[in-house]
This record gives C-alpha cells, sequence and structure tokens, in this order.
C-alpha cells in the first residue's frame, strides 16, 4: 500500500512541506548548524537559525540552498531527512511516497535532477518537479488550465519567478536571482555605509519584516537596532526609520518590477488583455512587503495584489499538482499542466 503524495517547497530561505489531507505540516527555515571538527549535524530549522552569528569557532550554521537551487548537496539531504522524519514521525512511509518539489524556472538541468536526487535519497517512491511560478499559480488558486492569460509573481528567499500562464503551461517567464536575501543584504549595507553600524542577518530581516517599507509613509516608523560600531568596535544602538529601510532595498524593488515590465513587453497582445483584467498576482514571503502591490501598479498601470495565503502558496501547489495529474493523465489532457520531471526510486 502506497503512501500520502508529499509536496516540498525546497526554499532558500525556508521549507514547507504539504501532505495530501492535511495541508502545510511543516513550515522551517531551511538552516543547518554541524560541528566542523566531527561533520554531526547539531541542529536543524528553527533551532540552527537562532544559532546564526553565535556560535564558537567549531559550529558553523550552513544554509545549503542558494538562489533557490542546491548549493550543498550533503547538507540538503541530511536538512531533508531530518524535516520528513518529523513529518512522518519516525515511520518509513514517505518511502512510499511521491513527492512533488518546485524549482525555480531559470534553474539548470543539472540543478534540476540535483534537487531530484536528493528527493530520492531521502526516501521518495517517485519524484516529480515543478516550475515554482506554475507550483505557486496552482496554490493560489488561479484557473491554470484556462486559455487565459494570468500573470504570478512568486517572490522568495533567493529568487523572484515571474511568469504568463495560460493552458496549463507557461506562456513567457523570467528568473531574478533576487528576493528577500538580497533585501536583507541591501539593509545590512545600507547601514553599515551611513552609520558605521554592522548588524547581523536577523536583524537585518527583523527591520524589513517590521518597518520595511517600498513606498514613502505619510508617517516614519521607527525601530531601535543593535549592532557593531565600526569606528570604535564596541556595541551601539540606533534608530532607523522605515524612510531608510526603503531607501537601503528601493534599487532592488526598482530591478524586480523592471523585470515584471519586461515579461509584460514580450506577453502576446491577447494574454495582454486577460492580464490587464485580472491583475498581477504576488506570492511569495516578498509579497508580504508593505507598499509592493502599490508600487508594481503604480509602473505597470495594472491591478496588482496579494494571494490569500503567499508563504503558502507554492507549498499547496506543489500538492495541488499531484492529484491534479492524476485527474488530467485520466481523461488524457496531462500535457495541458506544466511538463513535469519524473525519475522513480531504482530497484535492485
Amino acid at each position: 500500500m502506497f503512501g500520502t503524495d508529499i509536496g516540498i517547497d525546497l526554499g532558500t530561505a525556508t521549507v514547507l512541506i504539504y501532505e495530501k489531507h492535511h495541508g502545510v505540516v511543516l513550515r522551517e527555515p531551511s538552516v543547518v548548524a554541524m560541528d566542523q571538527d566531527t561533520g554531526d549535524i547539531l541542529a536543524v530549522g528553527y533551532e540552527a537559525k537562532s544559532m546564526v552569528g553565535r556560535t564558537p569557532g567549531n559550529i558553523t550554521s550552513v544554509r545549503p540552498l542558494r538562489d533557490g537551487v542546491i548549493a550543498n548537496y550533503a547538507m540538503t539531504e541530511a536538512m531533508l531527512q531530518h524535516f520528513m522524519r518529523r513529518v512522518t514521525k519516525g515511520s518509513q512511509k514517505f518511502f512510499r511516497n511521491r513527492a512533488m518539489i518546485c524549482v525555480p524556472s531559470g534553474a539548470t538541468d543539472v540543478e534540476r535532477r540535483a534537487v531530484l536526487e536528493a528527493a530520492l535519497e531521502v526516501g521518495a517512491r517517485e519524484a516529480y518537479l515543478i516550475e515554482e511560478p506554475m507550483a505557486a499559480a496552482i496554490g493560489a488558486n488561479l484557473k491554470v488550465e484556462e486559455a487565459r492569460g494570468k500573470m504570478i509573481v512568486d517572490i522568495g528567499g533567493g529568487t523572484t519567478d515571474i511568469a504568463v500562464i495560460s493552458l496549463g503551461g507557461v506562456v513567457k517567464s523570467k528568473s531574478l536571482r533576487l528576493g528577500g536575501d538580497k533585501f536583507d543584504e541591501g539593509i545590512i549595507r545600507y547601514l553599515r555605509r551611513q552609520y558605521n553600524l554592522s548588524i547581523g542577518d536577523q536583524t537585518a530581516e527583523n527591520l524589513k519584516i517590521m518597518i520595511g517599507t517600498c513606498i514613502p509613509l505619510e508617517e516614519d516608523q521607527r525601530m531601535i537596532v543593535k549592532g557593531q560600531d565600526l569606528v570604535q568596535g564596541l556595541p551601539r544602538q540606533i534608530e532607523v526609520t522605515s524612510s531608510a529601510v526603503n531607501m537601503a532595498i528601493s534599487e532592488m524593488i526598482q530591478t524586480l518590477v523592471d523585470g515584471i515590465r519586461n515579461v509584460l513587453e514580450v506577453t502576446p497582445p491577447e494574454l495582454s488583455a486577460d492580464i490587464i483584467d485580472r491583475g498581477i498576482v504576488l506570492t511569495g514571503g516578498g509579497a508580504l512587503l508593505r507598499g509592493l502591490p502599490e508600487l508594481i501598479a503604480q509602473q505597470t498601470g495594472i491591478n496588482c495584489f496579494t494571494a490569500e495565503n503567499p508563504m503558502e502558496s507554492v507549498a499547496l501547489g506543489t500538492g495541488k499538482a499531484l492529484a491534479e495529474m492524476d485527474n488530467l493523465k485520466n481523461s488524457g489532457r496531462s500535457s495541458m499542466l506544466v511538463n513535469l520531471k519524473r525519475v522513480t526510486r531504482k530497484k535492485y
């Protein structure tokens, strides 16, 4: 007897796992803490993330995924094994499951193959790949099988995937190596340059979440930030405004908007008309950045809105895609779904 289907959003910043009939059952940071002397895995997920920047010399926190793809294969495999044991509560049922994993639309064949092999190594019976914008569109409850154009922008931790979808396929797409991590890096650089203050990744992320904005606010929000003074080398705290955060990320936000405009410029006229009617849909953690839909609407002239559950859209879409794949196969219309890459466990 086979197990249930599993959908995996293998994100640069966060891993989400969807289980059939149960929804999203796990959401953890994509971080692994290991002892460099012994090679032992000390912590994974939230526990490992809490150690970032606070560990002794022999312990390092590794982010095994970069720009939406596997950068450290061994660590990715160990991380997935840890998460799957938690989801299955230590049982072996994952070894009977089908797994659907998402990849950025711009991932190379080598990067795609690495993701498939990682899923098989942790025990999946069959593994499939689906491109992130398609999974996000399905998870956002867009009717991707219709002959009507829809534009989806999935802003993750490492990549932003922009796609125009119609008839169950991606018509035009663009993948930017730009996401929440780059926004954090921009904030860190800005504070170093303007205030001679060095802060960590987690502090920058908190700044972005709490007072980050893409458009000027009527009243500036403020937040106390603590770090190291680069001149004196001593701890120091300053007050940072939302305007400062806006300045720090404005160049990257403009790159994102330019990417959307580039895709719109090469979209066929009929699909462009559909997008005007239906608007641009934002998914991913970056979609929660204050003022982003308004800025995109202002610069493109097209209504833009955030999906109902943007952070889980891709994970939900992976699970729904497996069910939809079965329905389409039964109806003889499997070609309408995105071209899925599939591999099966070898039998010895």
